[in-house]
């Protein structure tokens, strides 16, 4: 990164929930929800600050009405099983809440170029009854010890309903290969504001530990990030492997004019420096409804560690 790069500044304008991949043959790819919830676009560099004006190709669009036809959210690119996937979330216009996650699978090598064709919903296991049932979204996906994990907020509940994190493992890009399991729930008051969520999952591995981070409250200035830790050699699939830390990692800073931070990604700069890519407001007062209003901007952190754990500081 250029020395005089702002970190904690918008980086990419109106672009919520960015995800950036970096590629084995090193570039990055780019990808977050427009503000019109239409569309899935994509931009490739070769570095991260390269990224900011970079073409923007939309490689999916939105279907007319049914499935897909409505609040296109969320989506992020993966290379795993020797394949390009988008995971993402999307309504139908007959009913926009009706959220469920789906999954696009590129027809070649290059996701910039090659066509992309719609795998459909994510299909659960066979003896789960329950996932994506309900209001479903924020996949993401990583592995460990040879496995591929899938990670997704779902809502269960009456009235408002809560937001938990689950999480199973896969078996193929589009294909689940255990029943679901309760990672996080929101216990505590920084996760209950406006609703009670837990959403936005992402995922770091490092030191013999994984950390998966999230977000949590609604989607205003009281959006922060909190953490779970593993150890990577734990059964990932047993609630009990993971801890939850009491307090959130990120949270808003009117020193630095950064409010809601969250639902992020990980990725590395041309330097081998860990960043922190997440979306945030610039301002407190938001007109009309904070879903709909587009000022959250992609935002770059450099983090460090502490204690062998990740250590987010706006400085």
């Amino acid at each position: 990164m250029d020395k005089n790069f702002e970190y904690n500044k918008p980086w990419i304008l109106q672009r919520a929930d960015p995800y950036v991949y970096r590629h084995t043959d090193g570039k990055y790819y780019f990808t977050a929800s427009v503000p019109e919830y239409d569309k899935i676009v994509l931009r490739c560099g070769e570095t991260l600050e390269g990224l900011k004006d970079a073409k923007e190709v939309e490689v999916w669009h939105k279907h007319e009405s049914g499935p897909m036809s409505k609040h296109i959210w969320a989506p992020e690119i993966h290379f795993l099983f020797g394949k390009w996937y988008i995971y993402y979330a999307g309504g139908e216009v007959e009913d926009i809440w009706k959220i469920r996650p789906y999954v696009l699978e590129c027809q070649g090598p290059d996701p910039m170029v090659d066509p992309w064709i719609e795998k459909g919903k994510m299909t659960r296991a066979k003896s789960d009854e329950f996932s994506f049932e309900a209001f479903s979204l924020d996949a993401t996906v990583f592995e460990n010890n040879g496995d591929w994990y899938y990670i997704w907020a779902e809502k269960v509940g009456v009235g408002k309903q809560i937001s938990n994190l689950y999480i199973a493992r896969m078996e193929n890009g589009y294909t689940l290969a255990t029943d679901q399991v309760l990672l996080t729930t929101p216990d505590y008051d920084w996760e209950r504001h406006g609703f009670w969520v837990n959403e936005g999952p992402a995922v770091i591995k490092r030191n013999g530990k994984i950390f998966m981070t999230y977000s949590a409250s609604d989607t205003g200035i009281n959006y922060c990030m909190g953490m779970l830790t593993a150890d990577e050699d734990s059964d990932l699939l047993d609630p009990l492997s993971w801890h939850k830390s009491r307090q959130p990692v990120l949270a808003s800073s009117a020193e630095h004019v950064v409010y809601g931070p969250g639902h992020n990604s990980f990725t590395v700069d041309e330097e081998g420096n860990d960043i922190l890519v997440y979306h945030a407001r610039t301002e407190t007062e938001i007109i009309g409804d904070p879903l709909y209003n587009p000022n959250r901007h992609a935002m770059l952190m450099k983090f460090g560690w502490k204690d062998g754990r990740p250590d987010f500081n706006y400085d």
